[in-house]
């Protein structure tokens, strides 16, 4: 299969080469060999052969087959120079001069001996992770050290700088606040973030960007800015590859991995990737309303398979043009088994119980392409990408309660989603400390939902009624923005805008099944906003540098909070979105100052936000039966927050580095909560809570050797606040090993996370019943993985640009 797919790659690049062109050299030459690993005197396959010309100019080239043999054609007439690469290998390089009395050339047999100094002087990934504070966002380059930290993406993320991932949901959030984009090489999937970050090594991390207060030049979604991972790009010269399998254990079992490869040869890249999980996951947690003596428990159990592939291509066309397509087909299927129980502690005779079953599946495209023409100044660039994005999911859904008047009923929903995103960019740097950036975007955006139950509502006698509902929402966005930077001397500021027209359309259509009773709910909302930001940059010394931003964001409602259909159910509480909820708007303005030392670097920051319309959960009392509640989303009046962060990477010794960081944010956050007075009528209250929350980190990485390291990760959350619970506070402990073998190409690492399992979530709160609870989820994991990577060459490909897609989904409990 592997010789197969190289042969297609090599037709394809050398039929496209071989077409004429004027003022070409013909291409008459060829180079054949055999290449042994000097050591073993056995063939060594996949290396790569380059032949350049005598100017260091790329020309073409091939791999060895499992004999080690090799074979370029259409080389043409010249002197050129043939490299012999192979990672892990000193390579070799040959001087050929092609003629038409001397077409064919045979190098024998070339003997290729191993590096006798350390690969990692050609290793991409460095031994301790770093943290650098640019202009816009503060970039974490993941080392060797966080790799160990966690198999997959998700699981290293706590241990980032301002950033955590919410144990239960597997959402995250950014200074404390989920509505934060995530993007994966500046794109977002309709993936949802949540299954996608459990999906993606840790290993194939390159570097993670936190944009907490992005220019006009990004979408202006989400209140925290954007957290973009940026992927390790296999584009070296010739054939390359990674293999990474990862497995942790508490009390499910969870399995993960991963390959990616790419081919490059002359004007071709081709590459692609396959990554999957598979996972269990167990949950369990009570709540217990004090006054009425009720105590809840439940029990979750997951059971998810998801299996992600990427096929892409790049096409040089020369110097100054490039054209890229790639495709993402995401697969996903899984169950969730969910126990719960209600006790009456007074009245053991109302005691009920509910299972529920919801089986779950679905499959997401991506289709991308790139268009890139390059002036004849370096930066100056013009950008054409076109992505469609489609996303079917189906889940049935089966309520079974026990001791109840409830009846059993089925819930059966099937969503279709797409959307297209143009994005037109220029960019020009006017001059060495002057640039000006433009462009247009188009956002075209559907979803609809289709939700049939066999007895979800009472009628006007009680009885249960079978009904589907239809809900459709539309939103377009037509958008421009323009930045221009320039520096001076010591100072650098950037200055940009960016103006949006949007349109939303959405109808939620109802129908009882047995007397076709239709309801109709149409909502429109149309506006035309303005994004600002500016940037200034004071760097006194090398040493020094001090920096103001500002930003004006929106926060648009996910479909999960203006979906009218119940997300989710328990006998005590009902989820549902509120179809006429507006967007939030957020002006940010935030300092950071950086200061470099001698083994390291340390960044402080203040942040303060203004937030208009806030989006906040409000808790009613169920009319149909007042021991249940429902949770929904409404806006409220303007509120504000202000956060401290503080963050470091030093080394005090060779052998021994250290990531630290500590963040505190405050927040007003408004709700209402209905509640019984004395009387036991219904009154509707309106609840404030002034939360102050802080977090701090710190991430040891140990050198014991060349090969061994050793780490270990603390973490302490103080109390957190919202509108129906306070959380207590919370910490965990964390410890690491990775070692590295075959000459730096194979890695093995094991993790063992909250190793004093003291990691849960316990909780109490007044609205609007009082009650207190824990939560606890699969924290005391032990995790192994293997990494390994295979291919070779040193000569990396044109890198193509990453624009972002922002499309917020979902909204939440708790």
């Amino acid at each position: 299969m592997k010789k197969l797919f190289t042969i297609v790659c090599l037709l394809v690049a050398f039929s496209m080469q071989s077409q004429n062109q004027p003022n070409v050299k013909p291409k008459i030459g060829t180079v054949t060999g055999t290449v042994l690993d000097v050591t073993l005197n056995q063939p060594l396959p996949y290396v790569n052969i380059i032949i350049k010309d005598s100017k260091n100019n790329l020309i073409t080239g091939g791999i060895t087959n499992n004999d080690g043999q090799f074979e370029v054609n259409q080389i043409p007439v010249g002197i050129h120079i043939v490299s012999i690469e192979y990672l892990g290998f000193l390579s070799q390089t040959k001087t050929i001069i092609i003629s038409k009395d001397n077409k064919k050339i045979d190098l024998g047999t070339i003997n290729l001996e191993e590096a006798a100094t350390s690969l990692d002087e050609v290793t991409i990934v460095a031994e301790t992770s770093t943290i650098q504070q640019k202009v816009d966002r503060k970039v974490i380059t993941i080392g060797k050290d966080l790799q160990t930290a966690g198999a997959t993406a998700s699981e290293i993320m706590n241990n980032l700088p301002s950033v955590s991932v919410d144990q239960q949901t597997g959402s995250i959030s950014l200074r404390g606040n989920q509505n934060v984009r995530v993007m994966v090489d500046g794109k977002l999937s309709n993936i949802p973030a949540e299954q996608l970050l459990k999906q993606i090594p840790s290993s194939s991390i390159k570097s993670i960007e936190l944009i907490t207060n992005p220019s006009a030049k990004y979408n202006p979604e989400g209140m925290s800015g954007i957290i973009n991972i940026v992927l390790h790009k296999n584009t070296k010269i010739g054939f390359n590859g990674n293999l990474n399998i990862g497995l942790s254990h508490d009390v499910e079992a969870k399995f993960n991995s991963s390959i990616d490869a790419n081919y490059r040869n002359g004007k071709f890249n081709v590459y692609g990737s396959y990554n999957n999980s598979v996972t269990k996951n167990f949950n369990f947690g009570e709540i217990n309303r004090i006054e009425q003596n009720i105590n809840q428990n439940f029990e979750i159990l997951n059971n998810n398979k998801s299996h992600l592939f990427k096929v892409g291509l790049d096409y040089y066309l020369d110097d100054k043009n490039t054209i890229s397509v790639f495709t993402n087909q995401n697969i996903f299927n899984g169950w969730v088994d969910v126990d719960s129980s209600i006790n009456y502690l007074f009245d053991a005779s109302l005691n009920e119980s509910q299972y529920t079953r919801s089986d779950n599946e679905n499959d997401s495209q991506q289709y991308n392409f790139n268009y890139k023409h390059d002036f004849n100044d370096e930066g100056h660039n013009i950008e054409l990408e076109v992505d469609h994005n489609t996303y079917n999911g189906l889940a049935f859904t089966r309520n079974n309660f026990f001791s109840s008047q409830r009846p059993n009923f089925i819930e059966d929903t099937d969503t279709d989603r797409k959307s297209s995103t143009i994005n037109l960019d220029y960019s020009n740097p006017l001059s060495e400390t002057a640039k000006l950036e433009v462009g247009l975007q188009a956002r075209l955006f559907n979803t609809n939902i289709y939700y049939q139950s066999d007895a979800r509502e009472t009628n006007q006698n009680g009885d249960y009624i079978p009904t589907t509902t239809t809900f459709d929402y539309t939103r377009d966005i037509y958008s421009a923005y323009a930045t221009y930077g320039k520096t001076l001397d010591k100072w650098s500021y950037q200055v940009g805008l960016r103006a949006e027209n949007v349109t939303v359309n959405s109808e939620a259509f109802k129908e009882d099944l047995q007397s076709n009773e239709q309801t109709n709910i149409p909502f429109d909302n149309d506006y035309f906003k303005l994004y600002p930001s500016a940037f200034v940059t004071y760097s006194p010394s090398d040493k020094n540098s001090f920096q103001v931003n500002y930003s004006r964001r929106v926060d648009r409602p996910g479909i999960g909070q203006v979906n009218p259909l119940p997300e989710w159910n328990t006998p005590l509480i009902s989820q549902f979105g509120n179809q006429e909820l507006r967007p939030q708007f957020t002006n940010s303005i935030e300092t950071n100052y950086t200061r470099q030392l001698e083994n390291g670097s340390i960044t402080a920051g203040v942040f303060y936000r203004i937030i208009e319309d806030e989006i906040q959960q409000a808790i009613l009392i169920d009319r149909t039966d007042t021991n249940r509640l429902i949770f929904t989303n409404l806006n409220f009046d303007n509120s504000s927050a202000y956060g401290v962060e503080l963050s470091s990477n030093y080394r005090p010794t060779k052998w021994w580095s250290v990531n630290a960081s500590f963040d505190l944010f405050s927040q007003t956050q408004k709700s209402v909560a209905e509640s019984f007075d004395s009387n036991q009528n219904i009154v509707l209250n309106t609840v404030q809570v002034d939360n102050v929350m802080w977090n701090v980190r710190a991430f040891n990485n140990f050198k014991v050797t060349k090969a061994l390291s050793l780490s270990a990760f603390g973490m302490y959350s103080g109390k957190n606040k919202n509108i129906q619970f306070e959380t207590n506070d919370m910490f965990m402990v964390n410890l690491g090993m990775r070692y590295s073998f075959l000459q730096g190409k194979a890695s093995f690492s094991l993790s063992y996370n909250d190793i004093f399992d003291t990691m849960y979530a316990q909780f109490e709160g007044k609205t609007p019943y009082v009650q207190v609870g824990r939560f606890n989820w699969e924290s005391q994991q032990i995790s192994g993985r293997l990494s390994y990577r295979f291919g070779g060459g040193n000569y990396r490909a044109k890198s193509r640009k990453q624009r972002d897609n922002d499309t917020k989904s979902g909204g939440g409990f708790m």
